[in-house]
């Protein structure tokens, strides 16, 4: 083939470095924008916070103009009690203060002069920062509490390994002593003593095989005076599975003992702790942070930015100033491009506030009812009507919603909490799934608790509002609440 060169005309859709950087700011949680606003103050000189006193920065001179003012201050102060000599406070007050690159750095109140000064911080901050103890850290911690051989110590850590974080042991005896190398020379008898010596550890019921065995664990730590204590073991022992399937029935004729008996057994067996492991394993903590708050102002909802939430930025004046015109030197340039930055990362946030603002408002003007009546009065709303309204991509809309939370007198909700399908109803009209999913909660919660009603009937009573349902829609919605069925929602109470 020929080499040549030819021309081609076209069009394409290509995304702007800034039009990046307002996209990755829209769909951020607040939480995740503080990270993001606290990183770009870090690598951008222009950029600076308006809650600052100035934006100059100290230069050495000031800053011992303030040391000398607080030394006066400090010795001239004759209400304290105190007793300040002056060559120490002097001394002191020197050190309470690191100067570096002229700028004014005070230490962390408290600290003193000493030289482990920096061992301590190090330590608090290692505290804080520390990773929450595990249900394998606990059982170690109490194992270096026993003296064992060599090979119990092997055992019991192969023990602990195989713990899962509910508390149950994910391997049988076999296993376990098979894992073992043939110089060990350990028996399943060795492995079972040490497994029964773990499972007095606490918590209590941990090690266990299975559901039954851990409950078993559990009651046998309780004193023997407590009341329906045998009772509760011999259900928890051959007959769990009647309890579970909630036949109370046969099980008042195997035990053929008194309903109040029974009832206490069963109240007893309530108690206890099907997964012991939960108690130590920590749980993830996941901070919400509303960015709207909606209050009723003269009978109109109003909502209003968080602005408590995020800190205000402006671009630094002082570096601003610093900027020449017609100065191609590195200085400059570094300044010019670090200014433009700031300028285009500002845009970004005000696009973020003022999309984040309408998508509410537009909201709160289609979910009127629900702030008025709740969760009985939610509309029937997709995505696709707010953009519409907007005028507005519904990819925008999703990312605005997302990990959005909105504060207001009924609590604190996702943004996209407001939105759901709909279903038809008799009259024409339509039903958000959200007021479905709350009238089937009122209707479980207001139902006899020997005798609960069934998802038929669910869908009949809901019929009977006008809202038509099959039987299996009303299961998704109960299953989504996380609601039992009928048959496990029956009294335990003989």
């Amino acid at each position: 083939m020929k080499q040549a060169l030819e021309l081609k005309l076209g069009q394409k859709l290509a995304m702007t470095p800034q039009l990046q950087q307002a996209i990755r700011l829209l769909q951020l949680s607040v939480i995740d924008l503080r990270s993001e606003i606290q990183s770009a103050l870090d690598n951008n000189p222009l950029l600076d916070t308006l809650d600052q006193d100035e934006n100059l920065p100290e230069t050495e001179a000031q800053a011992l103009d303030k040391l000398a003012a607080a030394k006066d201050e400090l010795i001239s102060n004759k209400d304290t009690n105190e007793v300040f000599e002056q060559g120490t406070a002097a001394d002191e007050l020197k050190e309470d203060y690191r100067w570096d690159d002229e700028t004014y750095i005070p230490r962390t109140s408290g600290s003193s002069s000493n030289s482990n000064d920096s061992d301590w911080s190090g330590m608090e901050l290692d505290n804080r920062n520390s990773s929450p103890t595990t249900l394998h850290d606990h059982l170690e911690w109490q194992l270096q509490m026993l003296s064992l051989s060599d090979n119990d110590q092997l055992i019991a850590e192969t023990i602990i390994e195989a713990i899962n974080e509910n508390g149950y042991l994910t391997l049988s005896i076999e296993d376990i002593t098979q894992s073992f190398d043939a110089e060990n020379d350990i028996e399943n008898d060795e492995v079972l003593a040490m497994l029964h010596q773990i499972q007095n550890f606490d918590p209590v019921g941990v090690a266990a095989i299975d559901v039954a065995d851990s409950l078993q664990i559990q009651l046998r730590q309780l004193p023997d005076d407590t009341p329906h204590l045998v009772t509760a073991k011999t259900i928890v022992e051959k007959h769990l599975d009647l309890v579970a399937h909630r036949d109370l029935a046969k099980l008042k004729r195997v035990l053929k003992g008194k309903p109040a008996a029974l009832s206490g057994a069963i109240s007893l067996i309530q108690s206890l702790n099907p997964r012991p492991g939960s108690i130590i394993n920590p749980s993830e903590t996941r901070y919400i942070i509303p960015d709207l708050t909606v209050k009723k102002v003269n009978d109109k909802w109003i909502a209003r930015l968080n602005e408590e939430a995020l800190p205000k930025l402006e671009v630094n004046r002082y570096y601003q100033s610093l900027i020449r015109r017609g100065d191609n030197s590195t200085d400059n340039r570094y300044l010019k491009e670090n200014l433009q930055e700031a300028r285009w990362y500002i845009k970004s946030l005000q696009n973020r506030h003022d999309t984040l603002m309408n998508v509410a408002r537009e909201i709160i003007k289609r979910q009127q009812a629900f702030f008025e009546e709740g969760d009985e009065a939610m509309k029937p709303m997709v995505l696709h009507d707010i953009a519409d309204a907007l005028d507005l991509h519904e990819s925008t809309i999703s990312r605005v919603t997302t990990n959005k939370y909105m504060q207001t007198p009924a609590g604190v909700f996702e943004l996209k909490y407001f939105f759901s399908s709909h279903v038809s109803t008799t009259d024409g009209g339509t039903c958000s799934a959200t007021a479905i999913r709350c009238q089937i909660k009122k209707l479980v919660s207001d139902e006899p608790v020997d005798k609960p009603i069934s998802d038929n009937r669910i869908a009949e009573l809901l019929s009977q509002q006008g809202i038509c349902v099959a039987r299996r829609t009303v299961a998704k919605y109960r299953e989504l609440m996380s609601i039992p069925p009928s048959n496990m929602r029956k009294s335990l109470t003989l």
